[in-house]
């Protein structure tokens, strides 16, 4: 049954549809249009003639590419509506390189919704065929990357949110209740401490101080959805490995954005980065607060 969220308003939910559209990301995208009742805008982007150097064929190449954008967005749409036939779908063909269009998609989206294709770190930051770091990088609004099916099998579900006392944090926190409440699902709150070899502090007292500030930092926040079960962990590792190890059965695992990142030179943070590569669930890149350094 379709219920409208008014968190989210009638801004469309956004899928980014390759050539060849991943199922498993249509499906997320098609589920969470239907629960919240919002349309679904399914954007495929072709990059403009002027920007392919083609002269002795340019019109038949892009033709050529205009073509096979409209067959991966019929197909899209033909999955979407199989799924939830009443919904409101549009298809749009962007005449640009497919990152800068979806970021200025996410200006006007309640969600930005794409599946993965794996690349490497290099890949990534090279190809034009990137487009999962980019847009979680820079879009302005959430972005879900969906590697495959969802975890749907473990009771009860589960929402993790990753959390370190930032502002970019608590804006992640804040979007990992209203998913845990729509998917009536448990939200674990973690916190990583990544050690140093040459820290002599006690290990347990400070654990108990990283818990306390999780409590007291989540505390607020929790009220907006107190039917969401919360829980608080705190463990010790690479935050990446981490938080990768505690979403492996979650139904997505939620990150904020913020900071440069690295070598790539986006605002995107070495965390949600990492585990845009190595999270076997859903992985959602919240925004920083509009205050935080932006």
């Amino acid at each position: 049954m379709t219920t409208t969220t008014p968190d989210h308003g009638n801004r469309p939910i956004v899928l980014g549809v390759d050539r060849e559209p991943g199922p498993a990301a249509t499906a997320w995208a098609a589920d969470a249009a239907d629960r919240r009742g919002l349309p679904l805008r399914l954007v495929h982007a072709v990059p403009s003639a002027a920007r392919e150097f083609r002269p002795a064929d340019e019109g038949r190449y892009h033709k050529a590419l205009r073509e096979r954008a409209d067959e991966a967005l019929d197909r899209a749409a033909a999955e979407a509506r199989a799924r939830h036939p009443g919904l409101a779908i549009t298809t749009v063909v962007e005449e640009d390189v497919p990152a800068p269009a979806l970021c200025r998609e996410s200006a006007h989206a309640s969600l930005v919704v794409l599946g993965t294709r794996r690349l490497s770190r290099v890949a990534q930051v090279l190809s034009l065929a990137s487009v999962t770091v980019p847009v979680s990088a820079q879009a302005r609004c959430p972005v879900v990357v969906v590697p495959g099916p969802e975890h749907i099998t473990q009771d009860p579900l589960s929402v993790v949110v990753g959390v370190d006392g930032s502002p970019a944090a608590a804006n992640a926190v804040r979007f990992a209740l209203g998913l845990a409440a729509e998917r009536r699902a448990d939200l674990r709150a973690v916190r990583v401490r990544q050690r140093s070899p040459f820290d002599r502090t006690d290990p347990l007292t400070v654990e108990a101080e990283l818990r306390r500030e999780l409590v007291a930092g989540t505390a607020g926040l929790h009220a907006l959805h107190p039917e969401v079960r919360l829980t608080h962990e705190v463990v010790h590792g690479h935050p990446v490995e981490e938080l990768a190890r505690a979403s492996e059965h979650a139904l997505a695992v939620v990150v904020g954005r913020r900071g440069e990142g690295g070598f790539t030179g986006m605002r995107m943070g070495s965390v949600p980065h990492g585990l845009l590569r190595r999270a076997r669930c859903p992985v959602i890149t919240v925004p920083a607060p509009p205050d935080d350094g932006r």
